[in-house]
């Protein structure tokens, strides 16, 4: 499974970490930025290789918020649902995104092209409110602009 789902960089690194303190976070940062999310497939992988259970790490991947357990989209749509962005209409975008393109909070669109995600703060309140599609940020954005942001992306 590994040869397949591992790259022998990644493999490479977590065999380097495999005893040191510390080692499970850093390890499962390595694995999404190279995945893009925590699979059970690597899951269970980095359980094997670093004798950490199963249930240790979903622990670990479902507490901290930056962990993502769904395989993104090619460009991976956040919409701030912060104080400032909340009463500005941070849940009228994603209602837009939803009724534009079927795009539910944690979804992927049927090509795979764009995911959603809910964020607490991006921290541009003062361009509220904001989204941001794959790490470009849009500030106070309407309705009637969220199509147009859309199209800029292939």
């Amino acid at each position: 499974m590994s040869q397949e789902l591992f790259s022998p960089e990644l493999k490479e690194f977590i065999y380097e970490w495999k005893d040191k303190p510390g080692n499970l976070i850093m390890v499962l940062h390595k694995v999404q930025e190279e995945l893009g999310y925590i699979s059970e497939d690597a899951a269970k992988e980095v359980s094997s290789m670093i004798g950490v259970p199963l249930a240790t790490i979903w622990g670990v991947v479902t507490f901290y918020h930056f962990f993502k357990l769904n395989q993104p989209g090619r460009h991976n749509i956040q919409v701030c649902l912060g104080t400032a962005c909340y009463l500005k209409g941070g849940e009228a975008i994603i209602e837009e995104l939803d009724s534009l393109i079927g795009l539910k909070v944690g979804g992927l669109t049927g090509d795979g092209k764009f995911s959603l995600e809910a964020v607490r703060c991006v921290g541009c309140c003062g361009l509220a409110p904001v989204m941001t599609i794959s790490g470009e940020v849009f500030g106070k954005v309407t309705k009637s602009q969220v199509q147009g942001i859309l199209e800029k992306f292939d």
